[in-house]
């Protein structure tokens, strides 16, 4: 068996690829299938009456018609999802690559075209219906681009949307890097890793309830996988309760990941009240150790966040150095924060 060990997984990295290269041409030609049905319904409606009521008896013809050769798939709501997934994405692609389909010829599809296709538009049709309930052409971007370079399932898509993951990375950032987040979230500098606030509601610890500094620390390492994504990408988990020893005594600190796309050490301390003075003075000892013990020559400065319920700004604007670019204090919420409360606060 030992000896059959590189065939059998040879041969099953073949199966697996196979299986994985099906599926994306399937989803390809259905999500190609979807937007070119749309194309065909905003060119009828343009061809027809300028009126509501004809739009609507277009589609509710078509969807009967679809539905009774075709089965599922076709209702309504569906063919209004087609309509706008074309009206939406139709300036992205050269006109050649949307099939040019007429009454008295229709093109069949080919693997070239489709190869174009599949070139402009990666996600899956379950994808883009969420995507198209974002109203906001920046965000929607956004969310697109960080879908195909994280690889979110259409859970996760949902979930970053739901914890409004757009409006918490640009109340970190100023004007002009809110308006480079629709091109996606890039890991340049330190603080490119921070929300406002980290939101950690899978972790179904309650806001009301008692918890301690341990508890939140092991619900953590329980759902580390989830956390991971919360922080962003390029994050390894090195360990917790890393212990450093200074003449005889000892101090342990929570968390402790790498990003390889920062090359930097970065260093969680939790608390559970309200943010102290003595709470960054601790982590400025972790990062000073580990800048000077730890990290190789070819690495960048150590991170340090404290993570806790409570941020107190005037305490970090007095306590850490003008200029600060390694140390950063930060809230975390156990629940979905409000959209509406977060864009407020960035018209603000």
């Amino acid at each position: 068996m030992e000896k059959n060990m590189t065939l059998l997984q040879s041969v099953s990295h073949l199966i697996e690829e196979s299986r994985k290269l099906l599926v994306r041409n399937v989803n390809t030609t259905m999500v190609f299938t979807y937007i070119n049905i749309g194309k065909m319904i905003v060119e009828e409606e343009q061809r027809g009456q300028e009126r509501a009521a004809y739009a609507e008896s277009l589609i509710t013809e078509l969807s009967s018609y679809l539905t009774k050769n075709y089965g599922k798939g076709f209702s309504k709501r569906n063919l209004e999802y087609f309509r706008q997934f074309y009206i939406v994405y139709k300036n992205r692609i050269a006109q050649s690559v949307i099939a040019q389909f007429d009454k008295a010829t229709l093109q069949p599809l080919n693997a070239q075209l489709l190869l174009k296709f599949s070139e402009r538009f990666k996600l899956s049709w379950t994808h883009y219906i969420h995507l198209l309930k974002i109203n906001d052409d920046n965000e929607r971007s956004f969310y697109e681009v960080e879908t195909e370079a994280n690889n979110w399932s259409v859970r996760e898509l949902q979930r970053q949307y739901s914890s409004s993951l757009y409006e918490r990375l640009a109340l970190s950032k100023n004007k002009d890097q809110i308006e480079r987040l629709s091109e996606g979230h890039a890991l340049e500098k330190p603080y490119d890793t921070l929300k406002t606030p980290f939101v950690l509601e899978f972790l179904d610890l309650k806001e009301s309830s008692s918890y301690s500094e341990n508890d939140l620390e092991s619900a953590i390492i329980d759902k580390l996988e989830q956390f991971m994504l919360e922080l962003g990408k390029g994050f390894l988990f090195e360990g917790r309760q890393r212990r450093i020893t200074l003449d005889g005594d000892h101090f342990y600190i929570d968390l402790v990941f790498y990003n390889r796309l920062l090359q930097c050490f970065v260093l969680i301390d939790l608390k559970i009240g309200k943010l102290t003075h003595q709470d960054l003075g601790q982590m400025q000892m972790y990062v000073n150790y580990y800048d000077r013990v730890v990290k190789l020559p070819h690495e960048k400065n150590t991170i340090g966040i404290v993570l806790c319920k409570q941020e107190n700004k005037a305490v970090v604007e007095f306590t850490l150095p003008l200029g600060n670019e390694q140390i950063f204090a930060k809230e975390y919420k156990l629940y979905l924060p409000s959209k509406e409360d977060l864009k407020r606060q960035l018209e603000e």
